[in-house]
């Protein structure tokens, strides 16, 4: 069994004892702490009382962590709107359309059926800070509670924001729906039992798109791995070619990752959904410019032509961004410091290589819709095949290794040893040790656990054989390093 808490919440196994998985006791624990930092957060609440939305995905454990988290609101005299099976990004989404105080979203993402977890929002609907995490985890350890009495209860209201949330994708001027109803896209999605099999085909239909559900019971009994990876995809791929499809989509259970699959079967990689979608909005706003119908400025207003991904992401954000004159900018890996990042620098765009597209036009967090209405949008304008799109894209692949060891504390020793070893090179110390090789363009990136003593290694390079060279070559220098 497990149990892992950090800053951004709770999640951890159905099943066990206290403190070791995620029990109603820890549940409600972690509710209540974040009742109580709530109220320090914001002394004052929008309304008669504070207001919190509760969101989940359609897994099996569900309905029970809902109940528990729902009451033990009520209990410290907080209203609750149950969003019912909602996506992330819908939650998020509805903290604001409900005008609350804050929000809770049940779902372990990509983890497996046995995972669930408490994800918390301010009242933007965005992921606390990490201080603000912290908070919460040192309230829910001290062991004080007070709950609400009898007069000061909360209540408990329902309310469906999905057709809020696709409404919203549709109001984009950067979504063009008659593009992409008059190119008569047919496309496969698979929703992996969750709640993109609700979302999903509705903002697909009401965009003039033929869709094809697979996994679309939402038992939250998985048919796969619900990471959505080409190695978990080989369903959604031979569906896609024998059902003679325009495109594959694949979410994860809670609807905030996306990747797309050829129309010939073919992986069309998610480190590339984002990129492929920060081209069209730099490119759309370019050739308006252009065409002297507004300035750039305008367009993108009050954005600018910036993009962000975190340092583990692939180049080729840099690269597209670069071509359109716009400036790049990484961030330390975390939804929560890609999103800060983006704040700071005013980015039109930004992400996570794993799929996640953050357009904050709509709103500050990884939505697999907005990012499928955008990339329906360019392929509808350029006229064109998924893989043929696929190949108007600078080429990286990414390598992926780990470095295990017996003592945590040779971690620092290694990654001191690095630095020193590649000082010549371009080093980023944000978060880990990147080192960027810019004459092969080539980088790694190493990251320590914060749960076991490894090293994660990632590694890009322009073929697939360079990136597992690079790899390999500077996890035999790690060994080296100790011995």
């Amino acid at each position: 069994m497990t149990l892992i808490k950090s800053i951004s919440g709770i999640r951890g196994t159905i099943g066990g004892a206290p403190g070791d998985a995620l029990t109603p006791i820890d549940i409600v624990k972690f509710t209540y702490a974040y009742s109580a930092k709530l109220r320090e957060r914001k002394p004052t609440p929008n309304g008669p009382r504070y207001k919190v939305v509760v969101g989940k995905d359609a897994r099996m454990s569900g309905q029970m962590v809902e109940q528990l988290v729902c009451g033990t609101l009520i209990a410290c005299g907080i209203d609750v709107v149950k969003a019912g099976f909602a996506s992330t990004p819908t939650t998020e989404m509805a903290v604001t359309f409900a005008g609350a105080d804050g929000g809770i979203i049940l779902t372990a993402s990509h983890n497996p059926r046995q995972w669930n977890a408490l994800k918390l929002l301010n009242e933007k609907g965005e992921f606390l800070s990490a201080a603000e995490g912290q908070a919460i985890l040192d309230c829910a350890e001290s062991g004080e509670f007070d709950f609400a009495p009898v007069d000061e209860i909360g209540q408990i209201t329902e309310h469906d924001f999905t057709d809020e949330h696709v409404d919203a994708i549709l109001g984009l001027r950067t979504v063009d729906v008659e593009a992409i109803s008059n190119a008569h896209f047919r496309v496969v999605v698979d929703a992996i039992n969750s709640v993109g099999a609700i979302i999903m085909p509705r903002l697909l239909e009401r965009l003039g798109v033929e869709c094809i559900c697979i996994n679309s019971e939402t038992t939250g009994n998985f048919a796969h791995n619900p990471e959505p990876l080409p190695v978990n995809l080989k369903e959604l791929s031979d569906t896609v070619v024998r059902e003679h499809a325009d495109l594959g989509i694949s979410v994860d259970p809670d609807v905030d990752r996306l990747a797309f699959i050829c129309e010939n079967g073919e992986p069309f990689v998610e480190e590339y959904t984002l990129v492929s979608v920060a081209d069209y909005l730099m490119r759309r706003a370019t050739e308006l410019a252009k065409a002297d119908e507004v300035s750039v400025e305008e367009e993108i207003t009050p954005y600018k032509l910036v993009t962000c991904s975190n340092l583990s992401s692939s180049r080729a954000l840099r690269d597209v961004t670069e071509k359109w004159g716009g400036v790049y900018h990484a961030a330390a890996v975390g939804e929560v410091n890609v999103t800060t990042k983006m704040h700071e620098r005013g980015a039109l765009i930004g992400g996570e290589g794993n799929g996640g597209v953050i357009y904050p036009r709509l709103h500050s967090g990884r939505d697999a819709m907005v990012g499928t209405a955008l990339f329906l949008t360019n392929l509808a304008n350029l006229g064109i095949s998924v893989s043929e799109l696929k190949k108007t894209l600078p080429e990286y692949h990414i390598a992926k290794n780990r470095i295990d060891l017996s003592d945590a504390s040779l971690i620092d020793r290694i990654l001191e040893g690095l630095k020193k070893e590649y000082a010549s090179e371009d080093i980023n110390t944000l978060d880990g040790v990147k080192i960027s090789f810019e004459a092969s363009r080539s980088w790694v990136h190493l990251r320590k656990s914060n749960t076991e003593p490894i090293i994660r290694v990632y590694a890009e390079a322009p073929t697939e054989e360079e990136a597992r060279a690079l790899a390999e070559k500077i996890v035999g220098f790690a060994h080296s390093i100790i011995g």
